[in-house]
């Protein structure tokens, strides 16, 4: 399907499908990359009931606020008819220069600032209810993995977005974490022998390349990301005395840990955002307030940490999706 360009630049879309600027060819989260995307909550009942509403909202970096006007917004049933109260999947890519969505046809698309759409092929993703499908995008965009769950997951879809290609697919019953840091490869975790959690490494293909059961200090703490070396997970331990926790899942040893001084919030999200960097997005739930988000960098050898960014999401929020890395 075309997208209705002239229409959304009409609805101040502009930055969004401009041509790229050097601040938008600049590494991670310059000044025109997207922080997040938000949906809006609407009353549906008089007892308070809320319901999404609205297109999806992409707020930059910049402070910029724009819409994505061909994303589709309340999540399809399985038959296509609206679910009314859930939100359809949307993911940003670490660097905040990709969006992985539905469009409004059905369609599974892969949008990059400054650039055009991808439409995946029709059959990318069987007919399964939308908010039974959770979409992550590495992160630097450049693959996409399609979780489907649901009373009988299927296997975890791995795409090329350039090319729109399904490269491969990661057994259903694992729970994807997330891609390593340079997008070659997946974790998952999974159930192993005796009620313990296994991790995995899988490559893009989906073959598997390692699998084992690491100690407590890790399995306890999910989530964990993978490093680019593809063997490297990171784990920070929140309760208590706060660690960041190195683990290879060659050797099965704990290779490092690092006390480290956070700031308050709850971990939403974990990246290698370095080879030697871990990246935290912390997330606070203000009674009656918005959300807020403060996001941070972790030397993984000294353990200092430093503050990236700070905000607060849109008080109407329903559902949001940060940039991640």
């Amino acid at each position: 399907m075309k997208l209705k360009i002239a229409a959304a630049v009409a609805a101040g879309v502009a930055g969004l499908l401009a041509a790229p600027t050097a601040a938008q060819a600049a590494p991670h989260h310059g000044h025109d990359s997207i922080r997040y995307a938000s949906i809006k909550g609407c009353k549906a009942s008089k007892d308070g009931e809320m319901k999404p509403c609205g297109k999806w909202r992409l707020v930059m970096h910049s402070g910029m606020m724009s819409s994505l006007p061909d994303a589709q917004t309340v999540a399809l049933e399985a038959n296509g008819k609206s679910s009314v109260w859930q939100a359809a999947p949307i993911a940003v890519s670490g660097n905040g220069q990709r969006l992985a969505y539905f469009t409004t046809s059905g369609r599974l698309a892969v949008r990059t600032l400054g650039g055009g759409v991808k439409l995946l092929a029709k059959n990318s993703v069987p007919r399964v209810a939308q908010y039974n499908v959770t979409l992550q995008l590495s992160d630097d965009g450049a693959k996409l993995a399609v979780v489907i769950g649901g009373d009988k997951p299927k296997p975890t879809r791995i795409f090329d977005t350039a090319s729109g290609e399904r490269l491969g697919t990661v057994p259903g019953a694992e729970t994807l974490m997330g891609f390593s840091a340079d997008g070659d490869e997946v974790l998952t975790s999974a159930e192993g022998d005796e009620s313990v959690t296994d991790l995995a490494v899988y490559d893009d293909h989906g073959q598997q390349q390692l699998r084992n059961t690491p100690p407590q200090i890790i399995s306890a703490n999910a989530p964990e990301a993978l490093s680019g070396d593809g063997k490297t997970v990171a784990s920070v331990v929140m309760s208590g005395k706060k660690q960041l926790v190195l683990y290879d899942m060659d050797s099965e040893q704990v290779t490092a840990r690092r006390s480290i001084k956070l700031p308050a919030g709850d971990l939403f999200m974990i990246d290698w955002t370095g080879d030697t960097q871990v990246t935290l997005h912390l997330a606070q739930y203000p009674e009656n307030k918005a959300t807020k988000m403060t996001i941070v960098q972790i030397d993984t050898e000294t353990g200092a940490v430093k503050v990236r960014d700070k905000y607060s999401f849109l008080k109407d929020t329903f559902v949001f999706a940060a940039c991640g890395g």
